[in-house]
């Protein structure tokens, strides 16, 4: 109960009609509006040039290069669509000033997993659940460690259920 308390006062900033909005940061939503504008001028005519192709075949009831063309569109259009709606409903991540005193959201944390012997910290910086790549350091904040870690203060431990168990951390420091 305490968790869901702490995480609900970190983002007591949202009003109840942002809860549909797509949290990002200002690079997030740069990559999401380039694979739109890709997504629209290219691959839309790559896919209606594959889809003419398939057409000049003849008898499209058997037509393979057809069906997986239409297949295609469908997905790029559907994408399309998905990323719309993420750019509409965007709201950009505000890197507050240096000497951060909490995780909040755009947070570089540093971490000791103190349920490993390994001296090595480990670095995530909290994005929002569109950003989200674990490989490159981002974190959702709807991730067990990301929402476990909201409103934690440097020098505090954390203790984060994962699927493989629980997991010990220490925040070392926040950027």
């Amino acid at each position: 109960m305490a968790k869901a308390k702490k995480t609900k006062d970190v983002l007591k900033n949202f009003t109840e009609d942002e809860g549909k909005m797509t949290l990002l940061t200002k690079e997030g939503l740069g990559k999401l509006k380039e694979e739109l504008v890709y997504l629209k001028t290219t691959k839309r005519k790559e896919v209606a040039a594959r889809i003419k192709e398939a057409i000049s075949y003849g008898d499209l009831s058997e037509n393979a290069e057809y069906e997986e063309a239409k297949n295609e569109q469908a997905f790029v259009e559907g994408r399309i669509l998905e990323l719309d709606e993420k750019v509409k409903s965007a709201k950009i991540i505000e890197e507050s000033a240096k000497g951060k005193k909490k995780v909040q959201l755009g947070t570089t944390v540093h971490l000791r997993n103190l349920s490993k012997s390994k001296d090595e910290p480990e670095i995530y910086t909290i994005v929002g659940s569109t950003e989200a790549d674990p490989i490159a350091g981002k974190i959702s904040n709807e991730s067990p460690v990301g929402s476990s870690l909201l409103g934690v203060s440097a020098g505090e431990e954390v203790k984060v259920k994962v699927p493989g168990g629980t997991v010990e951390y220490k925040i070392l420091k926040l950027e």
